[in-house]
Protein backbone atom coordinates (compact mmCIF):
# COMPACT_ATOMS: atom_id res chain seq x y z
CA UNK A 1 0.00 0.00 0.00
CA UNK A 2 2.87 2.53 0.82
CA UNK A 3 4.69 1.34 -1.77
CA UNK A 4 1.90 2.15 -3.96
CA UNK A 5 1.47 5.70 -2.62
CA UNK A 6 5.21 6.53 -3.27
CA UNK A 7 4.43 5.44 -6.93
CA UNK A 8 1.79 8.04 -7.38
CA UNK A 9 3.50 10.55 -5.02
CA UNK A 10 5.32 12.22 -7.83
CA UNK A 11 2.18 12.33 -10.57
CA UNK A 12 0.26 14.22 -7.73
CA UNK A 13 2.77 16.65 -6.67
CA UNK A 14 3.03 17.15 -10.24
CA UNK A 15 -0.90 18.33 -10.32
CA UNK A 16 -1.18 19.63 -6.68
CA UNK A 17 -2.43 22.84 -8.10
CA UNK A 18 -5.12 21.25 -9.82
CA UNK A 19 -5.93 18.80 -7.01
CA UNK A 20 -5.65 21.74 -4.81
CA UNK A 21 -8.76 23.57 -6.94
CA UNK A 22 -10.29 20.55 -7.22
CA UNK A 23 -10.51 19.71 -3.39
CA UNK A 24 -11.13 23.39 -3.05
CA UNK A 25 -14.74 22.96 -4.95
CA UNK A 26 -14.81 19.60 -3.20
CA UNK A 27 -14.92 22.04 0.41
CA UNK A 28 -17.27 24.04 -0.93
CA UNK A 29 -19.73 21.58 -2.30
CA UNK A 30 -19.91 19.67 1.12
CA UNK A 31 -19.98 22.67 2.76
CA UNK A 32 -23.29 23.84 0.83
CA UNK A 33 -24.87 20.40 0.96
CA UNK A 34 -24.05 20.57 4.75
CA UNK A 35 -25.83 23.66 4.69
CA UNK A 36 -29.22 22.26 3.63
CA UNK A 37 -30.80 20.53 6.21
CA UNK A 38 -29.91 23.57 8.36
CA UNK A 39 -32.16 25.43 5.91
CA UNK A 40 -34.95 22.61 6.14
CA UNK A 41 -35.04 23.00 9.91
CA UNK A 42 -35.37 26.57 9.56
CA UNK A 43 -38.05 26.74 6.91
CA UNK A 44 -40.29 23.91 8.69
CA UNK A 45 -40.07 25.75 12.34
CA UNK A 46 -41.10 29.10 10.80
CA UNK A 47 -44.34 27.27 9.27
CA UNK A 48 -44.81 25.93 12.59
CA UNK A 49 -44.88 29.35 13.91
CA UNK A 50 -47.29 30.66 11.32
CA UNK A 51 -44.06 32.89 9.53
CA UNK A 52 -45.13 32.80 6.43
CA UNK A 53 -42.89 35.26 4.93
CA UNK A 54 -39.47 33.35 6.56
CA UNK A 55 -40.86 30.06 5.34
CA UNK A 56 -40.31 31.75 1.77
CA UNK A 57 -37.00 33.27 2.72
CA UNK A 58 -34.87 30.13 4.14
CA UNK A 59 -36.67 28.32 0.75
CA UNK A 60 -35.00 30.20 -1.76
CA UNK A 61 -31.53 29.93 0.51
CA UNK A 62 -32.03 26.23 0.01
CA UNK A 63 -32.55 27.01 -3.42
CA UNK A 64 -29.56 28.62 -3.75
CA UNK A 65 -27.61 26.22 -1.43
CA UNK A 66 -28.86 24.07 -4.27
CA UNK A 67 -27.52 25.70 -7.06
CA UNK A 68 -23.85 26.24 -5.30
CA UNK A 69 -23.65 22.66 -4.07
CA UNK A 70 -24.32 21.85 -8.00
CA UNK A 71 -21.95 24.32 -9.67
CA UNK A 72 -19.21 23.41 -7.28
CA UNK A 73 -20.06 19.45 -7.70
CA UNK A 74 -19.49 19.68 -11.80
CA UNK A 75 -16.33 21.72 -11.27
CA UNK A 76 -15.14 18.97 -8.62
CA UNK A 77 -15.38 16.14 -11.03
CA UNK A 78 -14.40 17.94 -14.00
CA UNK A 79 -11.20 18.71 -12.25
CA UNK A 80 -10.54 15.84 -10.28
CA UNK A 81 -11.49 13.15 -12.64
CA UNK A 82 -9.19 15.13 -15.47
CA UNK A 83 -6.37 14.85 -13.15
CA UNK A 84 -6.54 11.35 -12.89
CA UNK A 85 -7.12 11.20 -16.85
CA UNK A 86 -3.33 13.31 -16.56
CA UNK A 87 -2.18 10.86 -14.20
CA UNK A 88 -3.25 7.63 -16.35
CA UNK A 89 -1.54 9.20 -19.66
CA UNK A 90 1.91 10.15 -17.78
CA UNK A 91 2.08 6.82 -16.26
CA UNK A 92 1.40 5.23 -18.96
CA UNK A 93 4.20 7.03 -21.32
CA UNK A 94 6.75 6.46 -17.98
CA UNK A 95 5.74 2.40 -18.18
CA UNK A 96 6.46 2.29 -22.20
CA UNK A 97 9.67 4.17 -21.70
CA UNK A 98 10.61 2.01 -18.99
CA UNK A 99 9.72 -1.04 -21.16
CA UNK A 100 11.33 0.39 -24.49
CA UNK A 101 14.90 0.61 -22.34
CA UNK A 102 14.91 -2.87 -20.90
CA UNK A 103 17.22 -5.58 -21.77
CA UNK A 104 16.47 -8.67 -24.21
CA UNK A 105 16.64 -10.96 -21.43
CA UNK A 106 13.42 -9.70 -19.83
CA UNK A 107 11.33 -9.51 -22.83
CA UNK A 108 12.82 -13.18 -23.53
CA UNK A 109 11.28 -14.40 -19.79
CA UNK A 110 8.06 -12.04 -19.71
CA UNK A 111 5.00 -12.58 -22.16
CA UNK A 112 3.97 -10.13 -24.30
CA UNK A 113 0.26 -10.26 -23.28
CA UNK A 114 1.06 -9.41 -19.71
CA UNK A 115 2.90 -7.01 -20.51
CA UNK A 116 -0.15 -5.49 -22.56
CA UNK A 117 -2.62 -6.24 -19.98
CA UNK A 118 -0.78 -4.56 -17.13
CA UNK A 119 -0.26 -1.31 -20.01
CA UNK A 120 -4.21 -1.68 -20.25
CA UNK A 121 -6.47 -3.26 -18.10
CA UNK A 122 -4.23 -2.64 -14.66
CA UNK A 123 -3.77 1.18 -15.81
CA UNK A 124 -7.08 1.63 -16.49
CA UNK A 125 -7.69 0.35 -12.56
CA UNK A 126 -5.00 2.69 -11.18
CA UNK A 127 -6.64 5.67 -12.85
CA UNK A 128 -10.15 4.59 -10.95
CA UNK A 129 -8.27 4.78 -8.17
CA UNK A 130 -6.81 8.31 -8.36
CA UNK A 131 -9.94 9.83 -10.10
CA UNK A 132 -13.17 8.25 -8.72
CA UNK A 133 -11.60 6.37 -5.82
CA UNK A 134 -9.81 9.46 -4.17
CA UNK A 135 -12.43 12.00 -5.07
CA UNK A 136 -15.11 10.28 -3.13
CA UNK A 137 -13.39 9.04 -0.31
CA UNK A 138 -12.71 12.72 0.69
CA UNK A 139 -15.75 13.81 -0.54
CA UNK A 140 -17.91 11.19 1.36
CA UNK A 141 -15.32 11.54 4.55
CA UNK A 142 -16.20 15.40 4.70
CA UNK A 143 -19.72 14.89 4.50
CA UNK A 144 -19.61 12.44 7.18
CA UNK A 145 -17.48 14.74 9.00
CA UNK A 146 -19.53 17.87 8.78
CA UNK A 147 -22.57 15.56 9.02
CA UNK A 148 -22.08 14.50 12.05
CA UNK A 149 -20.77 17.73 13.76
CA UNK A 150 -23.69 19.51 13.37
CA UNK A 151 -26.04 16.51 14.82
CA UNK A 152 -23.70 16.53 17.50
CA UNK A 153 -24.30 20.19 18.18
CA UNK A 154 -28.25 20.18 17.77
CA UNK A 155 -28.28 16.82 19.87
CA UNK A 156 -25.93 15.18 21.09
CA UNK A 157 -27.97 11.87 22.21
CA UNK A 158 -29.32 11.46 18.87
CA UNK A 159 -26.34 11.79 17.17
CA UNK A 160 -24.77 8.80 19.31
CA UNK A 161 -27.56 6.88 18.03
CA UNK A 162 -26.46 7.55 14.92
CA UNK A 163 -23.65 6.82 14.69
CA UNK A 164 -23.97 3.39 17.29
CA UNK A 165 -23.40 1.38 13.59
CA UNK A 166 -19.37 2.83 12.66
CA UNK A 167 -17.70 0.47 14.90
CA UNK A 168 -19.05 -2.37 12.99
CA UNK A 169 -19.17 -0.46 9.45
CA UNK A 170 -15.11 0.20 10.22
CA UNK A 171 -14.35 -3.79 10.62
CA UNK A 172 -16.62 -4.58 7.71
CA UNK A 173 -14.20 -2.16 5.78
CA UNK A 174 -11.18 -4.02 7.14
CA UNK A 175 -12.19 -7.40 6.57
CA UNK A 176 -13.74 -7.38 2.97
CA UNK A 177 -10.85 -4.86 1.81
CA UNK A 178 -7.95 -7.68 2.35
CA UNK A 179 -10.12 -10.04 0.66
CA UNK A 180 -11.08 -7.76 -2.27
CA UNK A 181 -7.35 -7.06 -2.79
CA UNK A 182 -6.45 -10.53 -2.88
CA UNK A 183 -9.77 -11.62 -5.67
CA UNK A 184 -8.71 -8.66 -7.68
CA UNK A 185 -5.18 -9.88 -7.77
CA UNK A 186 -5.90 -13.12 -9.10
CA UNK A 187 -8.72 -12.10 -11.61
CA UNK A 188 -6.10 -9.58 -13.15
CA UNK A 189 -3.40 -12.42 -13.16
CA UNK A 190 -5.99 -14.85 -15.21
CA UNK A 191 -7.03 -11.82 -17.72
CA UNK A 192 -2.78 -11.63 -18.11
CA UNK A 193 -3.35 -15.48 -19.45
CA UNK A 194 -6.12 -14.65 -21.54
CA UNK A 195 -4.23 -11.64 -23.01
CA UNK A 196 -0.69 -13.92 -23.69
CA UNK A 197 -3.32 -16.91 -25.10
CA UNK A 198 -4.54 -14.63 -27.84
CA UNK A 199 -1.67 -13.05 -28.15
CA UNK A 200 0.17 -15.65 -28.92
CA UNK A 201 -2.84 -17.06 -31.55
CA UNK A 202 -3.00 -14.17 -33.48
CA UNK A 203 0.93 -14.36 -33.71
CA UNK A 204 0.75 -18.05 -35.12
CA UNK A 205 -2.05 -18.07 -36.89
CA UNK A 206 -1.27 -19.87 -39.76
CA UNK A 207 0.59 -22.44 -37.27
CA UNK A 208 -2.37 -22.67 -35.64
CA UNK A 209 -4.41 -23.81 -39.05
CA UNK A 210 -1.22 -25.76 -40.54
CA UNK A 211 -1.25 -28.20 -37.59
CA UNK A 212 -5.62 -27.52 -37.55
CA UNK A 213 -5.23 -26.95 -33.65
CA UNK A 214 -8.08 -24.31 -33.94
CA UNK A 215 -10.49 -26.48 -31.59
CA UNK A 216 -7.67 -27.06 -29.50
CA UNK A 217 -6.68 -23.41 -28.92
CA UNK A 218 -10.13 -22.74 -28.83
CA UNK A 219 -11.21 -25.39 -26.08
CA UNK A 220 -8.26 -24.02 -24.09
CA UNK A 221 -8.88 -20.36 -24.02
CA UNK A 222 -12.22 -21.50 -23.15
CA UNK A 223 -11.21 -23.16 -20.03
CA UNK A 224 -8.96 -20.12 -19.48
CA UNK A 225 -12.25 -18.30 -20.26
CA UNK A 226 -14.17 -20.02 -17.44
CA UNK A 227 -10.95 -19.81 -15.24
CA UNK A 228 -11.40 -15.89 -14.93
CA UNK A 229 -15.42 -15.54 -14.60
CA UNK A 230 -14.98 -17.85 -11.59
CA UNK A 231 -12.36 -15.21 -10.19
CA UNK A 232 -15.05 -12.76 -11.00
CA UNK A 233 -17.57 -14.41 -9.64
CA UNK A 234 -15.62 -14.91 -6.66
CA UNK A 235 -15.25 -11.08 -6.45
CA UNK A 236 -19.02 -10.47 -6.96
CA UNK A 237 -19.86 -12.75 -4.04
CA UNK A 238 -17.68 -10.78 -1.23
CA UNK A 239 -19.06 -7.48 -3.22
CA UNK A 240 -22.69 -9.27 -3.08
CA UNK A 241 -21.94 -9.56 0.89
CA UNK A 242 -20.09 -5.96 1.50
CA UNK A 243 -22.58 -3.84 0.20
CA UNK A 244 -25.81 -5.26 1.41
CA UNK A 245 -23.95 -5.48 5.01
CA UNK A 246 -23.63 -1.59 4.76
CA UNK A 247 -26.64 -1.12 3.63
CA UNK A 248 -28.25 -3.29 6.50
CA UNK A 249 -26.77 -0.82 9.07
CA UNK A 250 -27.35 2.41 7.16
CA UNK A 251 -30.96 1.21 7.78
CA UNK A 252 -30.73 0.06 11.34
CA UNK A 253 -29.46 3.54 12.09
CA UNK A 254 -32.38 4.84 10.49
CA UNK A 255 -34.83 2.78 12.32
CA UNK A 256 -32.81 3.79 15.70
CA UNK A 257 -33.36 7.68 15.19
CA UNK A 258 -36.47 7.29 13.93
CA UNK A 259 -37.73 4.97 17.03
CA UNK A 260 -35.24 7.54 19.52
CA UNK A 261 -36.11 11.08 17.43
CA UNK A 262 -39.77 10.67 17.30
CA UNK A 263 -39.55 9.93 21.37
CA UNK A 264 -37.89 13.64 21.88
CA UNK A 265 -40.42 15.36 20.03
CA UNK A 266 -43.13 13.72 21.40
CA UNK A 267 -41.32 14.68 24.93
CA UNK A 268 -40.87 18.55 23.60
CA UNK A 269 -36.98 17.84 23.78
CA UNK A 270 -36.56 18.69 19.67
CA UNK A 271 -38.56 20.52 17.49
CA UNK A 272 -40.52 18.92 14.23
CA UNK A 273 -37.83 20.88 12.03
CA UNK A 274 -34.35 19.60 14.09
CA UNK A 275 -36.34 16.03 13.93
CA UNK A 276 -36.65 16.25 9.80
CA UNK A 277 -33.11 17.86 9.91
CA UNK A 278 -31.73 14.87 11.52
CA UNK A 279 -33.73 12.47 9.23
CA UNK A 280 -32.07 14.47 6.26
CA UNK A 281 -28.64 14.16 7.31
CA UNK A 282 -29.25 10.34 7.90
CA UNK A 283 -30.30 10.45 4.10
CA UNK A 284 -27.10 12.32 3.40
CA UNK A 285 -25.19 9.69 5.33
CA UNK A 286 -26.78 6.91 3.18
CA UNK A 287 -24.71 7.96 0.36
CA UNK A 288 -21.26 7.76 1.97
CA UNK A 289 -21.74 4.53 3.93
CA UNK A 290 -22.82 2.96 0.93
CA UNK A 291 -20.13 4.66 -1.75
CA UNK A 292 -17.49 3.40 1.36
CA UNK A 293 -17.92 -0.13 0.00
CA UNK A 294 -17.39 0.88 -3.64
CA UNK A 295 -14.56 3.33 -3.30
CA UNK A 296 -12.70 0.21 -0.95
CA UNK A 297 -13.49 -1.79 -3.83
CA UNK A 298 -11.73 0.92 -6.28
CA UNK A 299 -8.92 1.57 -3.61
CA UNK A 300 -7.82 -2.18 -3.37
CA UNK A 301 -8.59 -2.77 -7.23
CA UNK A 302 -5.75 0.54 -7.53
CA UNK A 303 -3.28 -0.91 -5.32
CA UNK A 304 -3.71 -4.32 -6.87
CA UNK A 305 -3.00 -3.41 -10.15
CA UNK A 306 -0.18 -0.47 -9.41
CA UNK A 307 1.58 -3.45 -7.57
CA UNK A 308 1.90 -4.88 -10.65
CA UNK A 309 2.74 -2.22 -13.09
CA UNK A 310 5.26 -1.69 -9.98
CA UNK A 311 6.74 -5.27 -11.17
CA UNK A 312 7.65 -3.33 -14.21
CA UNK A 313 8.50 0.46 -13.26
CA UNK A 314 10.79 -1.50 -11.36
CA UNK A 315 12.80 -3.48 -13.49
CA UNK A 316 16.54 -2.07 -14.65
CA UNK A 317 17.95 -2.84 -17.94
CA UNK A 318 20.74 -5.94 -17.15
CA UNK A 319 23.41 -3.67 -19.79
CA UNK A 320 24.72 -1.08 -17.04
CA UNK A 321 26.66 1.60 -18.65
CA UNK A 322 28.37 4.64 -17.84
CA UNK A 323 26.68 6.75 -20.33
CA UNK A 324 29.97 7.27 -21.95
CA UNK A 325 29.43 7.81 -26.05
CA UNK A 326 31.31 5.30 -28.71
CA UNK A 327 34.55 7.67 -29.90
CA UNK A 328 33.93 9.36 -33.33
CA UNK A 329 34.75 9.04 -36.07
CA UNK A 330 34.30 5.03 -35.86
CA UNK A 331 36.92 2.65 -37.70
CA UNK A 332 34.96 -0.48 -36.61
CA UNK A 333 37.56 -2.49 -35.10
CA UNK A 334 35.95 -5.46 -32.99
CA UNK A 335 38.22 -7.48 -30.76
CA UNK A 336 36.45 -10.38 -28.38
CA UNK A 337 39.24 -10.90 -24.98
CA UNK A 338 38.52 -14.54 -23.92
CA UNK A 339 34.60 -14.22 -24.19
CA UNK A 340 32.39 -16.54 -22.67
CA UNK A 341 28.15 -16.50 -22.51
CA UNK A 342 26.19 -18.85 -20.62
CA UNK A 343 22.70 -19.13 -20.34
CA UNK A 344 21.69 -21.26 -17.34
CA UNK A 345 24.79 -22.89 -16.51
CA UNK A 346 25.71 -24.09 -20.07
CA UNK A 347 28.25 -22.26 -22.31
CA UNK A 348 27.06 -20.84 -25.44
CA UNK A 349 30.68 -19.32 -26.20
CA UNK A 350 33.42 -21.05 -24.84
CA UNK A 351 36.95 -18.75 -24.56
CA UNK A 352 36.61 -16.78 -27.97
CA UNK A 353 39.80 -14.87 -28.95
CA UNK A 354 38.63 -13.14 -31.97
CA UNK A 355 39.66 -9.86 -33.83
CA UNK A 356 38.01 -8.44 -36.86
CA UNK A 357 40.30 -5.95 -38.39
CA UNK A 358 38.55 -2.63 -39.39
CA UNK A 359 37.34 -2.43 -42.96
CA UNK A 360 37.34 -6.36 -43.40
CA UNK A 361 34.35 -8.82 -43.96
CA UNK A 362 34.68 -11.95 -41.25
CA UNK A 363 32.70 -15.02 -41.83
CA UNK A 364 30.82 -17.11 -38.96
CA UNK A 365 29.60 -20.71 -40.18
CA UNK A 366 28.69 -23.67 -37.96
CA UNK A 367 26.15 -25.79 -37.15
CA UNK A 368 22.55 -24.76 -35.50
CA UNK A 369 23.51 -24.04 -32.12
CA UNK A 370 27.02 -23.72 -32.29
CA UNK A 371 26.62 -19.77 -30.73
CA UNK A 372 26.97 -17.56 -33.94
CA UNK A 373 24.00 -15.13 -33.58
CA UNK A 374 25.44 -14.69 -29.63
CA UNK A 375 28.70 -13.44 -31.39
CA UNK A 376 27.03 -10.91 -32.83
CA UNK A 377 24.16 -9.83 -30.86
CA UNK A 378 27.79 -9.17 -28.24
CA UNK A 379 28.67 -6.78 -30.95
CA UNK A 380 25.18 -4.90 -30.93
CA UNK A 381 25.29 -4.90 -26.97
CA UNK A 382 22.00 -6.76 -26.97
CA UNK A 383 23.43 -8.94 -24.09
CA UNK A 384 26.77 -8.56 -22.29
CA UNK A 385 29.79 -11.78 -21.92
CA UNK A 386 29.73 -13.73 -18.94
CA UNK A 387 33.65 -13.24 -18.99
CA UNK A 388 35.82 -11.86 -20.90
CA UNK A 389 35.31 -8.28 -22.82
CA UNK A 390 34.02 -7.42 -26.34
CA UNK A 391 35.30 -4.39 -27.85
CA UNK A 392 35.21 -1.64 -30.74
CA UNK A 393 38.10 0.24 -31.29
CA UNK A 394 39.67 -0.61 -27.65
CA UNK A 395 36.98 0.55 -25.99
CA UNK A 396 35.04 -2.25 -23.85
CA UNK A 397 31.68 -2.16 -24.95
CA UNK A 398 30.41 -2.51 -21.02
CA UNK A 399 31.79 1.15 -20.85
CA UNK A 400 29.46 2.72 -23.37
CA UNK A 401 26.04 3.75 -24.21
CA UNK A 402 24.61 0.65 -25.99
CA UNK A 403 22.72 3.58 -27.83
CA UNK A 404 26.00 5.16 -29.09
CA UNK A 405 27.25 1.54 -30.18
CA UNK A 406 23.70 0.43 -32.09
CA UNK A 407 23.82 3.60 -34.20
CA UNK A 408 27.36 2.99 -35.76
CA UNK A 409 26.07 -0.53 -36.32
CA UNK A 410 23.49 -1.94 -39.25
CA UNK A 411 21.86 -5.03 -37.97
CA UNK A 412 19.78 -7.56 -39.63
CA UNK A 413 18.95 -10.33 -37.36
CA UNK A 414 18.03 -13.85 -38.00
CA UNK A 415 14.38 -13.91 -37.30
CA UNK A 416 13.37 -10.68 -39.32
CA UNK A 417 10.93 -8.27 -37.53
CA UNK A 418 8.68 -5.47 -40.30
CA UNK A 419 6.18 -2.76 -38.49
CA UNK A 420 2.54 -2.62 -39.34
CA UNK A 421 3.81 0.59 -41.76
CA UNK A 422 4.24 0.77 -45.50
CA UNK A 423 7.47 -0.72 -47.21
CA UNK A 424 8.91 2.64 -47.51
CA UNK A 425 8.50 3.39 -44.06
CA UNK A 426 10.13 -0.28 -42.78
CA UNK A 427 13.15 0.74 -44.84
CA UNK A 428 13.60 4.11 -43.42
CA UNK A 429 12.94 2.51 -39.40
CA UNK A 430 15.72 4.63 -37.40
CA UNK A 431 16.89 6.95 -39.98
CA UNK A 432 15.00 10.65 -39.61
CA UNK A 433 14.51 12.81 -42.90
CA UNK A 434 15.20 10.13 -44.81
CA UNK A 435 14.58 11.04 -48.50
CA UNK A 436 12.34 8.39 -50.97
CA UNK A 437 15.46 8.73 -53.47
CA UNK A 438 17.76 7.06 -50.49
CA UNK A 439 15.32 4.65 -49.64
CA UNK A 440 15.19 3.48 -53.23
CA UNK A 441 18.75 3.00 -53.03
CA UNK A 442 19.09 1.49 -50.40
CA UNK A 443 16.28 -1.48 -51.86
CA UNK A 444 18.29 -1.57 -54.76
CA UNK A 445 21.03 -2.65 -53.08
CA UNK A 446 19.42 -4.93 -51.21
CA UNK A 447 17.27 -6.72 -54.38
CA UNK A 448 13.90 -5.76 -53.66
CA UNK A 449 13.35 -2.35 -55.37
CA UNK A 450 11.93 -4.64 -58.18
CA UNK A 451 9.32 -6.54 -56.49
CA UNK A 452 8.55 -3.57 -54.68
CA UNK A 453 8.03 -1.68 -58.08
CA UNK A 454 5.69 -4.63 -59.08
CA UNK A 455 3.25 -3.55 -56.11
CA UNK A 456 0.39 -1.82 -56.90
CA UNK A 457 1.31 1.07 -54.39
CA UNK A 458 4.56 0.70 -55.01
CA UNK A 459 7.05 1.91 -51.24
CA UNK A 460 3.87 2.80 -50.12
CA UNK A 461 2.03 -0.14 -49.86
CA UNK A 462 1.11 -1.10 -46.25
CA UNK A 463 2.78 -4.62 -44.96
CA UNK A 464 0.51 -6.25 -42.54
CA UNK A 465 1.09 -7.25 -38.58
CA UNK A 466 5.38 -8.40 -38.95
CA UNK A 467 5.27 -8.29 -43.07
CA UNK A 468 2.34 -11.48 -42.91
CA UNK A 469 2.00 -10.06 -46.41
CA UNK A 470 5.55 -10.67 -47.96
CA UNK A 471 7.66 -13.79 -48.61
CA UNK A 472 10.57 -14.81 -46.26
CA UNK A 473 12.84 -13.55 -48.61
CA UNK A 474 11.21 -10.09 -48.74
CA UNK A 475 11.06 -9.85 -45.54
CA UNK A 476 14.56 -10.36 -45.12
CA UNK A 477 15.50 -8.02 -48.16
CA UNK A 478 13.43 -5.27 -46.26
CA UNK A 479 15.19 -6.02 -43.70
CA UNK A 480 18.70 -5.59 -45.51
CA UNK A 481 17.72 -2.42 -47.07
CA UNK A 482 16.45 -0.94 -43.48
CA UNK A 483 20.46 -1.44 -42.36
CA UNK A 484 21.78 -0.07 -45.71
CA UNK A 485 20.19 3.29 -45.12
CA UNK A 486 21.38 3.91 -42.18
CA UNK A 487 25.21 3.34 -44.02
CA UNK A 488 26.70 2.23 -41.04
CA UNK A 489 30.37 1.55 -40.34
CA UNK A 490 29.88 -1.66 -38.84
CA UNK A 491 27.33 -3.93 -40.68
CA UNK A 492 26.18 -7.68 -39.21
CA UNK A 493 24.61 -9.73 -41.55
CA UNK A 494 22.56 -13.05 -38.85
CA UNK A 495 21.92 -15.34 -41.85
CA UNK A 496 20.19 -12.51 -43.46
CA UNK A 497 20.29 -14.15 -47.09
CA UNK A 498 18.39 -17.57 -45.70
CA UNK A 499 15.51 -17.43 -47.26
CA UNK A 500 15.90 -16.22 -51.19
CA UNK A 501 17.12 -18.44 -53.77
CA UNK A 502 20.84 -18.69 -54.74
CA UNK A 503 20.07 -16.42 -57.86
CA UNK A 504 18.81 -13.36 -55.86
CA UNK A 505 21.55 -14.46 -53.31
CA UNK A 506 24.17 -13.87 -55.91
CA UNK A 507 22.59 -10.65 -56.99
CA UNK A 508 22.21 -9.36 -53.51
CA UNK A 509 25.82 -10.20 -52.83
CA UNK A 510 26.56 -8.62 -56.25
CA UNK A 511 25.17 -5.25 -54.84
CA UNK A 512 26.47 -5.55 -52.00
CA UNK A 513 30.04 -5.58 -52.55
CA UNK A 514 30.59 -1.72 -53.40
CA UNK A 515 28.77 -1.07 -50.22
CA UNK A 516 30.76 -3.92 -47.70
CA UNK A 517 34.08 -2.52 -49.35
CA UNK A 518 35.77 0.02 -46.38
CA UNK A 519 33.49 -1.40 -43.79
CA UNK A 520 33.36 -3.78 -41.03
CA UNK A 521 31.46 -6.59 -41.48
CA UNK A 522 30.26 -9.63 -39.99
CA UNK A 523 28.13 -12.35 -41.97
CA UNK A 524 26.76 -15.14 -40.68
CA UNK A 525 25.32 -17.65 -43.25
CA UNK A 526 25.03 -21.92 -43.26
CA UNK A 527 25.91 -21.33 -47.14
CA UNK A 528 29.55 -21.70 -48.15
CA UNK A 529 28.22 -19.41 -51.74
CA UNK A 530 27.58 -16.37 -49.02
CA UNK A 531 30.61 -16.39 -47.42
CA UNK A 532 33.41 -17.73 -49.73
CA UNK A 533 34.60 -14.30 -50.96
CA UNK A 534 34.93 -12.92 -46.95
CA UNK A 535 38.34 -12.21 -46.18
CA UNK A 536 38.25 -14.42 -43.36
CA UNK A 537 36.09 -16.97 -42.56
CA UNK A 538 35.51 -18.56 -38.92
CA UNK A 539 33.74 -21.94 -37.83
CA UNK A 540 32.54 -22.60 -34.59
CA UNK A 541 31.47 -25.66 -32.80
CA UNK A 542 30.17 -25.69 -29.08
CA UNK A 543 31.07 -22.40 -28.76
CA UNK A 544 34.57 -22.49 -29.59
CA UNK A 545 36.32 -21.86 -32.70
CA UNK A 546 37.80 -24.92 -34.14
CA UNK A 547 39.08 -23.31 -37.69
CA UNK A 548 39.58 -20.38 -39.40
CA UNK A 549 41.07 -18.97 -42.54
CA UNK A 550 40.23 -18.10 -46.13
CA UNK A 551 37.79 -19.83 -48.06
CA UNK A 552 41.13 -21.45 -50.31
CA UNK A 553 42.86 -22.38 -47.10
CA UNK A 554 40.17 -24.16 -45.32
CA UNK A 555 39.23 -26.13 -48.36
CA UNK A 556 43.18 -27.04 -48.26
CA UNK A 557 42.74 -28.12 -44.73
CA UNK A 558 39.91 -30.74 -45.02
CA UNK A 559 38.05 -30.05 -41.89
CA UNK A 560 34.82 -29.44 -40.96
CA UNK A 561 34.28 -25.84 -43.92
CA UNK A 562 35.74 -28.32 -46.50
CA UNK A 563 32.75 -31.29 -45.80
CA UNK A 564 30.29 -28.31 -45.63
CA UNK A 565 31.35 -27.26 -48.76
CA UNK A 566 31.74 -30.35 -51.04
CA UNK A 567 27.99 -31.23 -49.43
CA UNK A 568 26.90 -28.03 -50.81
CA UNK A 569 29.01 -28.28 -54.19
CA UNK A 570 27.23 -31.73 -54.79
CA UNK A 571 23.62 -30.42 -53.89
CA UNK A 572 24.14 -27.67 -56.36
CA UNK A 573 24.90 -30.30 -59.10
CA UNK A 574 22.37 -32.42 -58.38
CA UNK A 575 19.85 -29.57 -58.67
CA UNK A 576 21.54 -28.69 -62.05
CA UNK A 577 21.14 -32.38 -63.44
Amino acid sequence: MWKSLATVGPYLWRYRKAMALGGFCLVLKDLAQAGQPLMIRAAIDALSGRAGSAFVRFAFYLLALAAVKGLFQFWMRVILIGVSRDIEYDLRNDLFGRLVGLSPDYFARTRTGDIMARATNDLNAVRMMLGPGVMYCFETGLTFALAIAIMLRADWRLAVCSLAPAPLVSLAVILFGGAIHRRFERIQEVFSDISSRVQENLAGVRMVRAFVQERAEIAGFETLNRKYIAQNLALVRIQGVFEPLLETLVGVTFLAVLWFGGEQVLAGRISIGSFVMFNTYMGMLVWPMIALGWVVNLIQRGTASLDRINQILDQRPSLAHSGKALASPVRGEIRFRRVVVEYDGARALDEIDLTVEAGTTLAVVGPTGCGKSTLVNLVARLLDPTEGTVEIDGQDLRALDPASVRRAIGFVPGETFLFSATIGENIAFGVERATPAEIRRAAEMAGISGDIEAFPDGYDTVVGERGITLSGGQKQRTAIARALLRDPRILILDDALSSVDTMTEERILTHLAGMMRGRTVILISHRVSTVRQADRIVVLEKGRVVEQGTHADLVALGGQYASLAQKQMLEEELEAI
